[in-house]
């Protein structure tokens, strides 16, 4: 005999729904991804849309074996940095006054960086005059200017002059423990290059975070035993500007250093700091949980 029972629609229709749902093409949106870029794009997975917004103008490699590493920088930290809640863009020249539309600090690892034409002097004290950050890395503020950038981020290094130690313990001394910036750093030594000979501006002066002692190498000559600032913090206004804000630590010659978690974190608070946002922006940002496998959620490692 033929059952010829109809299934109630109200059974029907949840098995109608799921069907389309197992065979619809649309897909969740990826981890991250909470909203649309320019032109519709998807947003980067990841990424933190209402993160600041951080330029790094890198280079290409000097120097030997795990020493000025630009390019590794460059890759590196624009995970570092996006995993800690920014907007990351960069390149191996000066920003364009396109790339500096919505950034609110550059991050400058990259020999030499000093040696610009007009126009690409022009086009950063345009970004620092309305209130633009710069954060300075190692050898990133020599040139042939060095009274020029000193007016920037506060102090900067002739090019060709004797005024480094090259490889050498650099023994820091942390001159304002109060510091937000310095809250993570202890006295301590690490191995990297120091210079000295500075040209500084001076109204207004920089504010010294740490200082060291410069050790007694060949290059350092008669200025062993002296101490000069390696870390410090200069705010400012160009004339017709805005208050605009640097941060400078003048290691990096050994690119290791990156990796140690005090200093991690004082680079951290430093970008925070410069871009004038909370110092502890990006060293406190927690990522929403992202789906596993099996679509447990699950939090992202630390980088």
């Amino acid at each position: 005999m033929t059952n010829t029972r109809k299934m109630p629609a109200v059974k029907i229709l949840p098995l109608l729904v799921g069907a389309l749902l197992l065979f619809s093409p649309v897909q969740p949106p990826a981890w991250g991804q909470g909203g649309r870029g320019p032109a519709g794009a998807p947003l980067p997975q990841g990424q933190n849309p209402n993160g600041m917004h951080i330029y790094i103008w890198g280079g290409l490699k000097s120097h030997g074996a795990g020493q000025h590493d630009y390019p590794q920088f460059l890759a590196d930290w624009s995970k570092v940095l996006t995993e800690h809640g920014a907007v990351v863009d960069g390149a191996f020249h000066p920003p364009s006054a396109a790339d500096l539309e919505k950034t609110d600090v550059i991050v400058i690892y990259k020999g030499d960086a000093v040696f610009m034409s007009d126009g690409e002097k022009s086009i950063l004290e345009a970004y620092v005059k309305r209130g633009g950050g710069l954060v300075s890395l190692h050898d990133s503020l020599c040139g042939p200017d060095p009274a020029w950038f000193s007016t920037l981020v506060g102090g900067a290094k002739k090019h060709g002059e004797v005024n480094y130690t090259l490889d050498a313990p650099i023994p820091y001394t942390v001159t304002d423990k109060s510091n937000p910036i310095m809250k993570d750093m202890t006295d301590m030594t690490i191995s990297d290059e120091a210079f000295f000979l500075m040209t500084w501006a001076k109204d207004p002066a920089v504010h010294v975070l740490a200082t060291a002692v410069i050790p007694p190498t060949p290059s350092a000559g008669e200025h062993k035993g002296e101490v000069a600032p390696q870390i410090w913090t200069y705010e400012h206004t160009l004339p017709g500007g805005q208050p605009a804000r640097a941060f400078v630590w003048m290691q990096g010659h050994t690119y290791a250093n990156f990796a140690n978690p005090q200093i991690q974190k004082m680079l951290l608070r430093g970008i925070a700091w410069a871009a004038k946002k909370p110092v502890d922006e990006l060293v406190d940002y927690v990522p929403p949980a992202r789906p596993g496998r099996g679509g447990t959620p699950r939090a992202p490692a630390k980088p």
